[in-house]
């Protein structure tokens, strides 16, 4: 590729007041409205008691919220993105940044609750709408995960250093999957940059388990989570909810002398990287090998916490294959341990490789850090909390505008849904009481927007 004119002859005008950069936000926000969001934040969330007509017209103001970060936005300055050409045509109730920051600013814990409610049952109907967790009647994974935020400015509220050594703001997310179904968030909360990774975490899947419930999900639901959560508050709040767990253990004292108990003609090899299936006799080559054994967790805990499922054990074989000398095999084997603690009834070797599939929601903190989560832009603890609430309902409702669009884009990335069907170029003409978009002639992704358009009533001009 190369530039078609001269730099003399090419002239740049900022003055057409009927182009937009994210025309896709069309069928976004109708989506948003059929769904209910504005009532459900009207009804739900007040703000009252509030200066400067902070808490007036929550639900435009949310909406607003939202629209940014759909664009992209990922600071309170960026939200001006919504204000730009023919967005006032198109859109009615944008609000300036100065006054959605000072909403944010004027929200207290009580207000966050209230707004997670809202966006909890939001989900809930986009669920419904868009069939955003297909596969729910057979097996439906939570898998909740926490991780430490950075932030700079002296005033952050509940900015400290933690387990990371960086200062910032900890928080969790519970995300809902099937195995046919990209991870949606369904539960949230912002922590002190010291709090531990499992501090309120039952009490959180929890939530997540009747936010699930609600969505329409009848079969079996399994917690997942590394070894930060395993507790008995966690296991205890799975089985009074009537779920199965799937927590990974530390190597603990007792958790090692558990394993070692394990006889070494009961390790069964398992697909693994660099595993080879022999043919000849049916199973594989693997420097990783699974083994289950029963065990007792929480014994040090009152009778009722005590638990009994089955400890998964997966050992892989080297830490550090660069040790061998070329031509030199290994006297003794070395050996990694991994451990599972698990109820699920899955067969040994698929159970811990369900497991594995826990890493699905660091997928979910990658498209949260590459949209509206790339920054926690307020000094206020509170105001960070919702717009954390806020960047949970903004990934859910790209996902849904993706299931709608394509069934690539049903698991894509969220920063591929927004760059090729929200951040879409359009000039508006209106004319007979009608507003026609017009869009790039050859978009690559033409058919993925139709589908998505039409889906929320919007006609196509033929």
């Amino acid at each position: 590729m190369k530039f078609s004119h001269t730099a003399a002859a090419s002239f740049a005008a900022f003055d057409d007041p009927n182009l937009l950069a994210y025309s896709g936000l069309a069928p976004a926000v109708r989506l948003a409205e059929r769904c209910g969001l504005p009532g459900l934040v009207a009804e739900k969330v007040k703000v009252t008691g509030a200066g400067n007509g902070a808490g007036t017209a929550v639900d435009a103001k949310v909406m607003s919220l939202v629209a940014g970060m759909l664009a992209g936005a990922d600071s309170i300055d960026d939200l001006d993105v919504l204000r730009h050409g023919a967005i006032r045509k198109a859109f009615s109730g944008v609000r300036a940044p100065s006054t959605l920051g000072t909403f944010l600013r004027a929200m207290t814990w009580g207000h966050v609750r209230q707004l997670e409610s809202a966006a909890r049952a939001f989900t809930c109907n986009l669920a419904a709408h868009c069939n955003l967790l297909p596969g729910g009647n057979g097996i439906v994974h939570l898998d909740i995960d926490s991780k430490v935020k950075q932030v700079y400015g002296a005033a952050k509220q509940g900015a400290e250093h933690g387990y990371t050594k960086v200062r910032g703001l900890h928080f969790q997310i519970v995300t809902a999957s099937t195995p046919i179904a990209a991870p949606v968030i369904v539960a949230t909360r912002l922590r002190r940059g010291s709090a531990g990774s499992a501090k309120g975490a039952a009490s959180l899947i929890a939530e997540a388990i009747k936010a699930v419930r609600s969505m329409g999900a009848t079969g079996t639901i399994v917690v997942r989570a590394d070894s930060a959560f395993f507790s008995h508050k966690v296991v205890a709040t799975c089985r009074r909810a009537g779920v199965r767990f799937s927590l990974a253990v530390a190597q603990r004292k007792k958790i090692r002398e558990r394993i070692a108990s394990i006889d070494e003609d009961v390790w069964t090899a398992i697909k693994y990287p660099k595993a080879i299936y022999d043919h000849d006799e049916g199973r594989w080559i693997s420097d990783a090998e699974v083994a289950e054994v029963e065990y007792t967790a929480f014994t040090g805990k009152a009778k009722k916490y005590r638990t009994t499922a089955r400890l998964l054990v997966r050992r892989v074989k080297r830490l550090n294959p660069t040790s061998v000398p070329d031509g030199q095999g290994e006297l003794f084997a070395t050996w990694r341990f991994h451990a599972v603690f698990t109820d699920t009834t899955l067969a040994l070797v698929e159970a811990e490789a369900d497991h594995r599939r826990h890493a699905i929601v660091e997928q979910v903190f990658a498209d949260l850090e590459d949209s509206a989560l790339g920054h926690l832009p307020s000094g206020k603890f509170t105001a960070n909390a919702a717009w954390l609430t806020l960047a949970a309902l903004a990934h859910n409702l790209t996902r849904a505008a993706g299931t709608l669009a394509s069934t690539f884009h049903a698991r894509a990335r969220t920063g591929t849904i927004r760059r090729q069907l929200i951040t879409v170029p359009a000039r508006l003409a209106a004319g007979a009481r009608t507003l026609t978009w017009y869009f790039p002639e050859h978009w690559p992704w033409q058919d993925a927007l139709e589908n998505l358009w039409t889906a929320v009533g919007h006609r196509l001009k033929t």
